[in-house]
């Protein structure tokens, strides 16, 4: 197994769960698990056998596992956003337990078959976090026609901010220019979402 050989992963899942640099918990946390391996494959049921962390945080960090897996795996079968609720469908598992604001885009071909899931940030959506260059680079490196903007609103209310809006147009802009579409941008809040779209803020 690889063993932790760094400080980065302590320093990363530190800031993910919201924790102080030295948290007795993530070091209670690594005495369990040792191993990248064996983090990854924790079951809830273990989590909450480390000291400071219940159901709660367990929950959090299994779907920060999960998202992490689901976002670097190669997509097998082509699957089509041909609706906003396709997308809920998608990444609603991923998103609804996270702590902090992810903003993933889903870059999809002329057919509107996804080719790649990415995060592009994390934290307060603003948009010194979220530019319209970062967005269009990774699209252009995937050859992408099109692309659906997705975040999550920890608060479990998907209603969009007016920096949301904002940051929604600033890409509609960016991409007429371009020449790649912002199909949509989902916000999921819990078990429900929204769309700029069909609500006419795009």
């Amino acid at each position: 197994m690889n063993e932790y050989k760094h400080s980065e992963l302590k320093s990363l899942l530190t800031d993910l769960m919201c924790e102080r640099q030295g948290s007795y918990m993530i070091e209670e946390l690594f005495q369990h698990f040792p191993s990248v391996s064996e983090l990854a494959e924790a079951s809830e049921q273990q989590l909450v056998q480390v000291k400071g962390i219940g159901v709660g945080k367990a929950r959090q960090l299994l779907a920060m596992l999960k998202l992490a897996r689901a976002l670097t795996a190669p997509v097998q079968d082509p699957y089509t956003i041909r609706n906003p609720q396709d997308v809920f469908s998608l990444l609603e598992a991923d998103l609804r337990h996270l702590q902090q604001e992810y903003f993933v885009c889903l870059f999809l071909n002329t057919k509107n078959h996804l080719i790649s899931r990415e995060i592009l940030s994390k934290g307060s959506l603003n948009a010194s976090i979220v530019h319209p260059r970062e967005v269009f680079r990774a699209a252009i490196k995937r050859a992408s026609a099109s692309i659906v903007c997705v975040h999550n609103h920890p608060s479990t209310d998907p209603s969009p901010s007016p920096v949301d809006i904002e940051i929604t147009k600033r890409l509609v802009a960016a991409g007429e220019i371009i020449g790649i579409d912002i199909l949509d941008h989902i916000i999921i809040g819990g078990h429900r979402f929204y769309s700029l779209k069909e609500k006419g803020h795009m």
